[in-house]
């Protein structure tokens, strides 16, 4: 790595260790030409899968886009920020665990709504009302009778 003070080639490591919760690896560098110190930040470098929306177009994964929608209906909920982290990292895991190339904005939306029907019920018909574009009232009915087997199923599971 090229020292930034100097730009000589040669520069060593002095430090390393493990930063933002593991994601990354912080290495203190020290160049042998100036002795000037300075630090940098490794990550590894993820190709998200690109989204093919309805209409047949596809766009690039954005982050951005997936935590406004999933924050926008959390608003004024009772979960907590570590949580909503927690389900956005799920999901972004499961789409590069999978592996492909390009993924279904239907998937993406299914799998936002697996998170929050685990995280809060309420921001999940809200989401889903959006999503599944309810058209009326029986919509609402059968999101809410999924919601009552889902909580049916967990208590009888030990």
């Amino acid at each position: 790595m090229y020292c930034p003070f100097c730009s000589a080639p040669d520069t060593r490591v002095i430090d390393s260790r493990l930063a933002n919760d593991g994601a990354q690896v912080r290495r203190r560098r020290e160049c042998v030409s100036c002795n000037e110190r300075f630090t940098t930040y490794e990550s590894a470098e993820l190709n998200m899968p690109r989204i093919v929306k309805q209409d047949g177009s596809r766009m690039p994964f954005k982050e951005e886009k997936l935590c406004a929608g999933v924050m926008r209906a959390l608003e004024k909920r009772p979960v907590s920020t570590e949580q909503i982290d927690a389900a956005i990292n799920s999901i972004t895991h499961q789409l590069l665990a999978a592996g492909e190339r390009e993924v279904s904005s239907a998937k993406i939306g299914n799998l936002v709504m697996e998170q929050l029907l685990a995280l809060d019920h309420v921001a999940y018909i809200r989401f889903a009302s959006v999503y599944l574009d309810f058209t009326d009232v029986n919509a609402f009915r059968d999101a809410i009778e999924k919601i009552e087997k889902s909580k049916a199923t967990k208590k009888k599971k030990p």
